[in-house]
């Protein structure tokens, strides 16, 4: 296989695009904390590269884990088998490299930035390898994929300023339950799956509209707690806007998906989120503009 085709796998293999879903939460954090600490919505270059680069070295570890310990569930799963793992594409051996790698990168983005953020890596570390075994054990499993990229919210507060505060506490939380609901609904796809091979799930254990319940309340604690971020660090109209807007985008994806038609869920997944982070991203730095120029 050509650099560019190996490239293209291993990319496809991390579901390098799906970066886009923490990300801009971790930028939000940056830039709120920046502007509360230091009055200005800019963190300066250097935080802004080794946020990045934490990010998506993060990420990367978690996912390739995540596809090399799954790999004999996802080859049976009809859904999943073509994936780069199960059907050979890259051996195991490979994906841990992967994960090896990522992880040297994550430790020297975090002693880049400041003692905290190398003090929480081991933590950091468990969650994001852990998360694959936790469908084996509790359908809480969405939680702990939440608390896993909430992190990244929380991180990029920390990042700047070296300790947590009221504000990176509910970037958390919100994280935590916008990954709850939009990883139940992404695992009603797999509901019949799950239940005949014992994964556990939020679907799996109550039922698709009960699950959809579920979500719906998780998407709703997610406005509620996006509105108590503007408050905790003192956002203007411009947050709001984007709060209302992530609002609406959160109530399109429940109208799409209902128990009696599933076909939308890849929807509600990645395009519904991927500008719901976009927008948080937007009115983030709209109202540290907003504020740094007034």
């Amino acid at each position: 296989m050509s650099a560019p085709g190996r490239l293209k796998t291993y990319l496809e293999l991390v579901k390098f695009e799906h970066t886009v879903f923490a990300l801009p939460f971790a930028y939000a954090g940056m830039l709120l904390a920046s502007m509360q600490v230091h009055g200005t919505g800019w963190p300066g270059w250097h935080t802004l590269l080794w946020v990045t680069v934490a990010m998506a070295a993060a990420r990367t570890a978690a996912m390739g884990a995540n596809r090399v310990i799954d790999r004999f569930i996802d080859a049976r799963n009809p859904r999943t088998a073509g994936r780069e793992v199960p059907s050979g594409k890259v051996s195991p051996a490979q994906a841990w490299a992967l994960v090896a790698v990522s992880l040297v990168v994550l430790v020297v983005a975090a002693a880049q930035l400041n003692p905290l953020c190398l003090l929480l890596l081991p933590l950091a570390v468990i969650f994001l390898i852990g998360y694959p075994y936790t469908k084996r054990f509790t359908w809480l499993c969405h939680a702990w994929l939440g608390v896993t990229d909430g992190a990244a919210a929380a991180g990029g507060w920390i990042a700047v300023t070296g300790e947590f505060a009221p504000g990176a506490w509910l970037l958390w939380l919100v994280v935590i339950f916008w990954m709850i609901g939009l990883d139940t609904i992404y695992a009603t796809m797999d509901y019949a799956f799950d239940r005949a091979n014992g994964i556990r799930s939020i679907p799996a254990r109550f039922g698709i509209p009960r699950a959809l319940q579920i979500a719906a309340v998780s998407h709703a604690l997610t406005f509620v707690l996006l509105l108590a971020v503007g408050v905790a660090t003192g956002a203007s109209f411009w947050y709001y806007l984007a709060a209302l807007a992530m609002g609406g985008v959160l109530l399109y994806e429940h109208r799409i998906v209902n128990p009696n038609d599933l076909a939308r869920v890849n929807v509600a997944f990645f395009d519904a989120n991927m500008w719901l982070a976009l927008i948080m991203l937007a009115g983030v730095i709209a109202d540290v503009a907003w504020r740094t120029l007034t």
